[in-house]
């Protein structure tokens, strides 16, 4: 893996892992007044998605330090590019133009697909 690599694979990981966290362990009224689309979702799916997101930042991070499986890092990025995408369809539904974290999101994923994928 490249120094590009872990730039950007660091802080998305660090991201997904805060959210997951949250999503997996808080109430609904805890999140709702960071995340007003919980109301539209069963508490369930909010939870499963918060361990989505704790094991893709796993899968981001961990598999390629330790040298194990490393193909498991692209296949968490673009996890989290397929996530993501969800993730802005979820918001535009409900009426929330704010997407432009999640395009972020999405094309700091997509790069840290790319980059483990290739060698520069």
């Amino acid at each position: 893996m490249t120094i590009a690599y872990w730039f950007v694979a660091a802080p998305l990981a660090a991201f997904h892992l805060y959210a997951g966290a949250l999503k997996a362990t808080r109430g609904r009224d805890r999140l709702r007044p960071m995340m007003a689309w919980v109301d539209r979702v069963p508490l369930p799916a909010v939870r499963a998605l918060g361990t989505i997101e704790v094991l893709g930042a796993v899968g981001l991070l961990l598999p390629p330090a330790v040298g194990i499986a490393p193909w498991l890092a692209p296949v968490a990025a673009a996890g989290f590019v397929l996530l993501q995408t969800g993730v802005i369809a979820v918001h535009l539904t409900g009426g929330d133009r704010r997407v432009m974290l999640n395009a972020g999101l999405i094309a700091a994923a997509a790069a840290a697909t790319w980059l483990a994928t290739t060698r520069l």
